[in-house]
């Protein structure tokens, strides 16, 4: 039972990240899941398949607050599908134990990727002139993102929404929107590689409830906290916390000397610690040249 609440924070924690920066449901609930000695396809196949319903939800929610461009959820959705099929059924023939540290090296680059996106390169959400992402365009983003999802149980939204941010024609509220409404498409074909070739047996239907339940709660909070929450300080947050839990599996794989250990979380934590000091002084600083400007306009 204390686990099922624990999976069920996990679903809370990892829906209201994942609706509020448009990613990290997928690598923040497998990080952890992989933290419970769990295979890397049963993992993926759990985190996707409670995800058909949380998506829904967050879709729903997004939708309900105005975040969503239609347009582009409907470019995404053929080619991601389509990637993460494929990435699920090449990820379930993978023998676990020797994937596991593969993957989580995976996630660990993407958890350092969030942090260098958000920290150095985000900008603040404006409207642009030019168009979205044509669909010559979409096809490869959505298939790559599609296939980095299922193979490392998260790589939607890390892959598909900076490339979103990226490109001119859509704020950054309307970027969190959209990827996560057409994430619903890509957790359904993932799920359906996976089942066809794990098999409805190896999912543990109270771990994916829990998940589900917890995801539920946090989708529509999450639709609203991304008006309000500086993205950047919450992907920076997000970031530093993949790195911490995929390094265990790492660090036990390749680094043998285990008296190294502790040294190298305590400077992983440093680090990350200075990031999340380094982007609340960023975002401090910016909110004061923005108050100034307006106060010297009027």
């Amino acid at each position: 039972m204390k686990k099922l609440f624990v999976l069920a924070f996990i679903g809370f924690f990892a829906q209201l990240i994942d609706g509020a920066l448009g990613m990290a449901y997928g690598v923040t609930s497998s990080s952890l899941l992989l933290a419970f000695s769990i295979a890397p396809a049963v993992a993926s196949a759990s985190v996707h398949l409670s995800e058909v319903v949380t998506t829904a939800a967050s879709g729903v929610s997004h939708i309900k607050f105005g975040n969503v461009d239609k347009t582009m959820v409907f470019r995404l959705i053929i080619p991601g599908s389509i990637g993460a099929f494929i990435g699920a059924c090449f990820l379930s023939n993978l023998p676990g134990d020797i994937v596991k540290p593969y993957v989580s090296a995976f996630l660990l680059l993407l958890g350092l990727y969030v942090i260098i996106r958000f920290l150095f390169l985000f900008q603040a959400s404006e409207e642009k002139d030019a168009q979205p992402l044509s669909v010559k365009q979409s096809i490869p983003l959505g298939f790559i993102a599609g296939f980095a999802d299922a193979t490392g149980g998260g790589g939607w939204g890390p892959i598909a929404t900076p490339v979103l941010l990226s490109k001119k024609g859509m704020t950054a509220r309307k970027v969190v929107g959209t990827v996560d409404t057409s994430e619903f498409a890509i957790a359904v074909s993932a799920t359906a590689g996976f089942i066809l070739s794990l098999g409805w047996d190896t999912v543990n239907w109270l771990w994916v409830g829990a998940l589900m339940i917890g995801g539920i709660f946090a989708a529509p909070i999450a639709a609203y906290l991304v008006r309000i929450v500086p993205p950047q300080l919450m992907g920076v947050f997000v970031g530093g916390f993949i790195i911490i839990v995929n390094i265990r599996t790492i660090l036990n794989t390749w680094i043998t000397h285990t008296e190294y250990h502790p040294l190298i979380y305590g400077l992983l934590i440093f680090c990350w610690l200075t990031a999340i000091l380094f982007s609340v002084r960023k975002h401090l600083k910016v909110s004061k040249s923005d108050v100034n400007t307006g106060q010297n306009a009027s």
